[in-house]
């Protein structure tokens, strides 16, 4: 029997950028130095994204719980925000790019806020890929912010109790509208999902791969889908019933 493959190319990619702190440490350099050299990183992944044509790419860029870490490696962060805003937003726009940050973005000051608003009105009608940053992110503030709209519908006579269902849930998440998340991939030889995208991540196939981030280039990007298409997605079924449905 042959088995039913995975389309070769996920429509919805995810990535936890994990293991800058421990590149710049092994080069005897600051964090920050490895978060700046994750940019690069970065460039390499969405161009990847373009050339193979996959639709939508959602990074975690900064969790809500990251906001613990030292003052001084938060504030390069924010620097970092900052400048590669200022500096990247015009060729992604050009690329046809369309940004997108999620999060809890009331947690940033108000220059953060207005440039990010800014990069998200000037990509808005782009459509050959969608870049999704998490900042301030944690699935389940996701969760939870998603329930609060739905509490608030019902409220207000909008929804039933009884109309309360996954997809009344889901339509009111982060990502909502989105095509479903296909492929989760952590850089850094960590295998755990560190609270991202806990709803989304449900049927999602995952990749963990020991490369640190600011060493993940296309060809690792390449490897990681081609591990994927090699995968049967059964969602609950056998491999019999996947097989005869293909």
């Amino acid at each position: 029997m042959t088995k039913a493959k995975a389309p070769r190319v996920p429509r919805h990619i995810a990535i936890v950028m994990d293991g800058n702190g421990r590149w710049a440490k092994a080069r005897h350099r600051p964090r920050s130095f490895g978060h700046n050299a994750g940019r690069r990183a970065v460039r390499e992944t969405i161009e990847a994204c373009l050339r193979e044509g996959v639709q939508v790419l959602t990074l975690f860029a900064f969790s809500s719980e990251n906001w613990q870490r030292p003052q001084d490696e938060v504030g390069a962060l924010m620097s970092l925000f900052v400048r590669a805003l200022d500096k990247e937003v015009d060729e992604l726009h050009g690329h046809g790019v369309r940004l997108r940050f999620i999060g809890e973005l009331a947690a940033f000051d108000d220059a953060l806020r207005e440039r990010m608003q800014a990069a998200m009105e000037r990509t808005a009608g782009n459509e050959r890929l969608q870049v999704n940053i998490a900042v301030s992110y944690g699935g389940r503030w996701d969760i939870v912010q998603a329930s609060r709209r739905v509490a608030a519908a019902v409220a207000c006579g909008e929804l039933r109790v009884d109309e309360i269902d996954e997809a009344a849930l889901g339509q009111r998440m982060s990502l909502a509208g989105l095509p479903p998340l296909d492929l989760f991939i952590r850089t850094g030889g960590e295998c755990r999902i560190s609270n991202f995208l806990l709803w989304q991540v449900a049927y999602a196939e995952l990749y963990f791969t020991d490369t640190l981030w600011p060493d993940f280039d296309q060809a690792c990007l390449r490897r990681a889908i081609e591990d994927y298409a090699r995968r049967e997605r059964r969602y609950g079924r056998t491999g019999e019933q996947v097989a005869n449905a293909s």
